[in-house]
């Protein structure tokens, strides 16, 4: 079967425009929830502001990376300048940490001694923060299954929007019972929410920066598909990685019996035929080598030879 990654494809001026709107929306409401949590008192309002104001970082981050993922490859970027959308989700991600990091440790100095928090602000705050964490998180939903810069943007407000049911469902209780340990108990929530949700999503694009095979695509199965062309005896030096996002790769030596060496175009066209249809594999370098004067005890992966 074709390899397929089943993403959507949205016009790119369109995709700008989204961005862009998500990012006003979360710079207006970042400097709301910080007013609001420094006048009210509540750690778990300005934890939210601090989450939404790494969202509109991430969102300013993921709109620069847009525009120079589109340059063509020149000279200096022979590949392109699409893998600076990967380097965007891993910065990203790593923000997500930090903020969680901080955030359990605030939390857990103010449960040791809970300040006073006026409820109302919270809960005002705290619906507006829903409404708008909902609308960004829609503007980018469509747009996520094609982009991993564009999925971290839409996991980190999916989960400001559970944060501000959490930081409404907070401030209701000190209004009701005047519970104030529960402020920075949700906090706590929210951060460690946050680091289970970047530590689950961070593998990804740190394994496309090292160049790792694609997880999708079956290496052995990808190794198997060429050996079984006819006139190929075997197959070594194999490096399986992602050029960009949606754009998975392969060089390997390619070795071909004596008798069929005069074949040799056909049956280049035949591995190629086969890496594209069965697994998407478009961009291919292949090393043809005589039987007669193959490499001795090379591995099957990287380069070298055998321990």
């Amino acid at each position: 079967m074709p390899h397929d990654h089943g993403h959507v494809h949205i016009d790119p001026e369109s995709g700008d425009r989204r961005v862009s709107i998500a990012i006003w929306a979360n710079a207006l409401l970042t400097l709301a929830q910080i007013v609001g949590g420094l006048l009210s008192g509540s750690l778990a309002l300005v934890a939210d502001a601090l989450h939404n104001f790494s969202d509109m970082a991430s969102l300013v981050i993921a709109f620069a990376a847009r525009k120079i993922a589109r340059r063509p490859a020149d000279k200096r970027m022979t590949f392109g300048y699409a893998r600076i959308e990967i380097v965007a989700a891993l910065i990203n991600y790593t923000t997500l940490i930090l903020v969680g990091v901080y955030l359990v440790y605030e939390g857990g100095m103010r449960l040791v001694d809970p300040p006073q928090v006026q409820g109302w602000t919270v809960v005002i705050l705290g619906a507006v923060a829903l409404v708008v964490d909902t609308l960004t998180a829609v503007l980018t939903y469509s747009m996520q299954k094609g982009s991993v810069n564009i999925r971290a943007l839409f996991l980190h407000n999916l989960s400001d929007a559970l944060a501000s049911v959490a930081v409404i469902l907070g401030g209701t209780l000190i209004l009701l019972y005047d519970l104030r340990w529960v402020d920075p108990a949700i906090t706590i929530l929210i951060a460690l929410y946050i680091l289970w949700l970047a530590g689950s999503e961070i593998g990804g694009p740190v394994r496309t920066l090292m160049l790792g095979s694609p997880p999708d695509i079956d290496g052995d199965g990808v190794v198997r598909a060429m050996q079984d062309v006819p006139g190929v005896c075997g197959v070594h030096h194999v490096h399986l990685w992602q050029m960009q996002e949606h754009e998975a790769a392969l060089d390997c030596h390619v070795v071909v019996a004596a008798e069929d060496w005069s074949r040799i175009e056909a049956i280049k066209r035949e591995i190629k035929h086969r890496l594209h249809d069965r697994f998407g594999i478009r961009h291919s370098s292949l090393e043809f080598e005589h039987a007669d004067h193959a490499h001795c005890d090379a591995v099957l992966y990287g380069h070298g030879q055998q321990a």
